[in-house]
């Protein structure tokens, strides 16, 4: 323990007792005679915690508890009187003393009592570091032009109500900008709930949404409260709204205009007060023409647009984005601290990352583990991509030939090479996205011809 504690007494025993039981408890501790020598004590050593007499020579123990205030408001004090009354314990909590002990002392109370202060000291310090951690994971990082002009917009629309749309490639980091939009909003204090639209099945919209009641389907054996009903006075966060079918849209717009929602085999209307953040790394204005997306539904979320750059577009970035992810990294995993040699930081710079920032951040995190030195240099880096190989992301031309066979060839390798894109080379996702069996796409690969490093 390195918390200190003043103790203010003008009975010199007084003052050397609790000193004595307080230092065997591991404290480092004070002592004072007066209010005078106590505010000077307190203003050039902080102690976190003072135990003041009410009655003092000089000025008394309330005016040297409001003096404590002044200098350090966070300072907690523990009144103690030989002539305790209800009404000067109402005065000295009002002025700010955190609790109020009578004499003669008993000396199991006031290690009780001090030990529970202390705790509570303890507990504002790791609220006010868990605060800073979070405001930190919440922070874009970068200086480039258009993410200082990103954090200016944020940081105008955040307090505000307003409905916004983020949009941008895949691992550009929209979920970022979400959750740093929730943390600076009036609604901060309550949740942000998150709604991946891609991964809900149709069927279940519903129940996922709005929530069911126990018995309104098969399988629900209990009542459950939808993502609405969750994010009640926070925010919800539409991810990836555009690969949302027709018909869940037609659900999302409505629970949207009406504000008020039904659990799946309820009849009673549950208001909703929700602000609604919604992202997408589509072009909403092409899906609303090929008439994938609702154009009620676009206006309705359309209030506020926000675009996050992709990373080729701020490469001046990737050296503080390198050193944010290096801290982090070695931070969580109890690791030495890492650093990229210029030639690393050189190669980095020359790809393009078509994963952004994602892919930039799985890169780092790869050689913090792989690099068994502290430095990481250029031949520690891996080839990043395969382009200057072949004319494509994956590693293959596309076949010539004009029969029917090459042609489906043709349009099987292009196909597979895009989604392997969209899934920054994961077999595994790949597979599902298209839906077939990973060892029958490694099968299709090794057919096709399509080199790639399985990223899974």
């Amino acid at each position: 323990m390195n918390e200190t504690i003043l103790v203010v007494d003008d009975e010199e025993s007084i003052c050397q007792s609790l000193k004595a039981i307080l230092t065997d408890e591991g404290y480092q501790v004070l002592v004072a005679g007066s209010g005078e020598e106590a505010i000077k004590i307190v203003d050039e050593e902080m102690p976190q915690l003072v135990l003041l007499d009410i009655w003092l020579p000089g000025i008394d123990g309330l005016e040297t508890l409001q003096a404590i205030k002044k200098i350090n408001p966070k300072t907690l004090v523990i009144i103690m009187s030989g002539h305790g009354t209800i009404e000067t314990a109402v005065k000295a909590t009002k002025l700010g003393a955190f609790d109020f002990i009578e004499k003669p002392l008993s000396l199991d109370k006031i290690i009780i009592l001090v030990n529970n202060a202390i705790n509570l000291i303890r507990l504002q310090e790791e609220n006010v570091l868990l605060k800073e951690k979070v405001s930190h994971q919440y922070e874009l990082t970068g200086t480039s032009p258009a993410i200082a002009e990103l954090k200016e917009m944020i940081g105008i629309v955040a307090p505000t109500n307003a409905w916004i749309l983020i949009m941008g490639e895949n691992g550009t980091g929209k979920e970022l900008v979400a959750r740093s939009i929730h943390h600076l909003s009036l609604r901060s204090h309550k949740d942000i709930v998150e709604v991946n639209c891609a991964a809900i099945p149709e069927e279940l919209i519903e129940s996922e949404l709005f929530g069911h009641e126990k018995g309104a389907f098969t399988g629900a054996t209990e009542k459950k409260r939808g993502k609405f009903d969750l994010a009640h006075e926070g925010t919800i966060f539409l991810d990836e709204v555009a690969d949302m079918s027709l018909k869940a849209q037609a659900k999302i717009l409505r629970i949207l205009q009406e504000k008020k929602f039904e659990r799946v085999g309820g009849n009673k209307l549950i208001d909703m007060d929700v602000r609604v953040l919604a992202a997408t790394n589509k072009d909403l204005e092409e899906e609303m023409k090929a008439g994938r997306f609702r154009q009620d539904l676009y206006y309705r979320l359309h209030v506020i647009p926000l675009v996050v750059p992709p990373l080729r577009e701020r490469k001046e970035d990737i050296k503080p984005l390198v050193e944010r992810f290096i801290l982090d990294f070695t931070t969580k995993e109890g690791m030495e601290p890492k650093t990229l040699t210029d030639d690393a930081l050189a190669l980095l710079m020359k790809h393009d990352w078509p994963g952004n920032v994602r892919e930039l951040k799985n890169i780092i995190e790869r050689l913090i583990i792989l690099t068994p030195s502290n430095e990481i240099t250029a031949k520690d880096i891996p080839p990043l991509g395969i382009k200057e190989e072949t004319e494509t992301t994956f590693g293959i031309q596309a076949a010539g030939g004009d029969s029917f066979k090459d042609a489906k060839m043709d349009f099987e390798r292009q196909f597979i090479l895009k989604k392997l894109e969209e899934n920054e080379g994961n077999i595994s996702k790949t597979a599902e996205a298209i839906g077939l069996e990973r060892s029958n796409l490694h099968k299709k690969l090794k057919a096709l011809k399509i080199a790639v490093k399985d990223q899974s």
